[in-house]
């Protein structure tokens, strides 16, 4: 294999740099909270968390950690200056109301044309865990998710059509995983990007899907 996937921290880095100066920003559970520790300096990004903070920084250093400030999956954060904390139904309520200029969401599934699954995987002994994720998916103007390609058992995780429970239709724009960048649309999906030495071809190889340019 002359190719590496990109490490957590990669990835991470790689969604970061796509975020525009000036856009609110909600980071979901997971994978997608690490992009707080790796935006780039010099531009103003407001983070948000649905448990209610708006202003969120990296995570604290070693030994500095907060327990009564924690993001929504329960991990110590940081406060920028200006940030505030606030009641679940008003963090909810900029959810639902457009405010979030993006969202980024780790999932199981996501097809070809943007549909998202990222609450339960349909097995009779899950426990379903939406949260909020399906009033960031559709409430948000542009949903990204950031996970792996493969699951541990090789299969692809962008798929044809989701076999799971969906959280959304249609409404993903970008996914960015360990092995490349793609865009989801009506026509399908289209490749960004990919890691260095993996081509267009493996990549259909590995996801069974057809990339467009």
């Amino acid at each position: 294999m002359t190719w590496q996937p990109l490490t957590k921290a990669q990835l991470a880095q790689r969604v970061a740099r796509d975020i525009p100066d000036g856009a609110i920003v909600n980071l979901g559970i997971g994978q997608p909270t690490l992009v707080a520790n790796h935006l780039p300096a010099g531009i103003e990004i407001l983070l948000h968390s649905e448990n209610g903070i708006l202003g969120m920084g990296p995570a604290p250093a070693a030994g500095e950690e907060d327990y009564d400030l924690i993001n929504a999956g329960k991990q110590p954060v940081t406060l920028r200056p200006g940030g505030a904390f606030f009641h679940h139904a008003d963090s909810f309520a900029m959810m639902r109301g457009g405010h979030l200029d993006i969202c980024v969401l780790g999932a199981f599934q996501v097809s070809a044309t943007g549909d998202l699954a990222n609450w339960h995987t349909g097995d009779a002994d899950a426990i379903p865990a939406v949260g909020g994720a399906m009033d960031l998916a559709v409430g948000a103007k542009q949903t990204w998710v950031m996970m792996d390609l493969l699951t541990k058992q090789g299969a692809s995780k962008l798929v044809a059509q989701c076999s799971y429970p969906l959280t959304g239709v249609a409404c993903v724009k970008r996914v960015y995983t360990d092995l490349g960048t793609f865009a989801c649309g009506p026509s399908g999906l289209r490749l960004i990007d990919a890691v260095p030495g993996l081509s267009r071809a493996e990549l259909e190889r590995l996801t069974g899907l057809p990339l467009a340019a």
